[in-house]
């Protein structure tokens, strides 16, 4: 199955779970399909910001500014000879 095949199937399940919620009324099918592409382009959408944010997870961040001026500080100074 292409990806093309799945979001069509995908967008044909929540067309009909719309269309039972709705109480199954005759003459809203292109409503009710227009709707769920809607909601599984949102559902991409935000699945792809996650998987984004979720591999940006691993990398190291930087140290917070505290611990950067605490070990500046702790750091012994060189004094220069007279």
């Amino acid at each position: 199955m292409t990806m093309a095949d799945d979001r069509q199937e995908r967008i044909r399940n929540r067309a009909h779970q719309i269309w039972l919620q709705e109480g199954q009324p005759a003459g809203h099918h292109e409503r009710h399909w227009h709707q769920a592409a809607a909601d599984v382009d949102q559902e991409d959408a935000v699945g792809k910001s996650a998987a984004k944010k979720a591999s940006g997870a691993g990398k190291a961040k930087a140290a917070p500014k505290e611990a950067k001026a605490a070990t500046k500080a702790s750091k012994p100074r060189k004094v220069a000879a007279k």
